[in-house]
């Protein structure tokens, strides 16, 4: 049997509800004769008679009264189906909300701004600085953001995550401290140093991915002071009271005459994410994905946080 045609279908149907080919044809706004020639090519492509004319109407045969019965729920469904899919593309237009801690995204959020807008009529792409990785948290919870950049891990939060761009670790040295003229070092190299940490992660696991505890031979990572922000890092770093580990775009927030940003070879890679919620428009979220993903050459899966 061919594909049904739902043109074909729904002139039948109409003919079936009004048992009048002339009839049916006034209510689908067509001539009788592109009704009639409907209903003779619906024969021909079931292989079965529908109807017979009458002198007064239209008599619908046994396979008539079935297709009648059933025809009519096909053509809801895709009715419906039709409308879900222009709900979704228009769940496109809008605002799309981003919480992003600047340094982070500062070399492509304004140019995935711009780009998903160019791509969805209607659309507006919101950024909204956030100060720490706590407050995109608080921004995504109570609504005020339907997606943030954050890097990875960001603990057992309930979020949905893509990650979008690997940024390499980089150890921040004083100018005065003995390894500050190396290229680049290794962990073995921090082995005894007392990292700093900014009380603004997002979860214990957090905290020790980014002191990389525990430490490669399997020893506790050294934990120096616990400062209220990342430029609070900076200042312990330059007082020498111990070492920041941080990823390496990072580098923007410090002057390089003050302090030294060292790649450190071997260490596990920060991953940057697009983080959402189940809130969150999907289809946008998709595109944003995509954009950055573009932007950055990254290419990696979906994932839960």
């Amino acid at each position: 049997m061919s594909d049904l045609d739902l043109r074909h279908l729904r002139s039948f149907l109409a003919v079936a509800r009004e048992r009048s080919i002339t009839r049916a044809g006034a209510v689908l706004h067509l001539t009788q004769q592109a009704v009639s020639t409907h209903i003779r090519q619906l024969e021909r492509s079931l292989g079965v008679v529908l109807l017979v004319r009458t002198s007064r109407g239209v008599l619908l045969t046994a396979a008539g009264e079935e297709l009648a019965a059933g025809g009519a729920t096909v053509v809801d469904d895709v009715d419906r189906l039709a409308d879900r899919v222009r709900a979704v593309a228009d769940a496109q237009s809008g605002t799309l909300r981003l919480a992003c801690c600047p340094a982070s995204t500062s070399l492509f959020a304004v140019d995935v701004a711009d780009a998903l807008e160019g791509m969805v009529p209607g659309l507006r792409v919101t950024l909204q600085g956030a100060r720490h990785p706590r407050h995109e948290l608080e921004l995504l919870s109570d609504g005020r953001a339907d997606a943030a950049f954050m890097w990875m891990p960001v603990g057992d939060v309930g979020l949905h995550h893509a990650v979008v761009r690997r940024d390499p670790r980089a150890v921040v040295l004083s100018p005065r401290h003995p390894l500050a003229d190396r290229s680049a070092v290794t962990m073995a190299d921090l082995a005894g140093e007392p990292v700093v940490r900014p009380d603004v992660l997002t979860s214990p696991e957090a905290e020790r991915f980014w002191i990389v505890d525990p430490r490669p031979e399997g020893g506790p990572a050294p934990r120096g002071p616990l400062v209220p922000s990342v430029e609070d890092c900076l200042l312990e770093v330059g007082r020498r009271r111990g070492v920041w580990l941080a990823p390496r775009p990072l580098e923007v927030l410090a002057p390089t005459g003050n302090l030294r940003w060292i790649p450190v070879t071997g260490a596990e890679s920060f991953d940057l994410a697009v983080v959402w919620t189940d809130r969150a428009p999907q289809p946008l979220i998709t595109r944003l994905i995509s954009e950055v993903r573009t932007l950055t050459g990254h290419n990696q899966g979906l994932h839960a946080a």
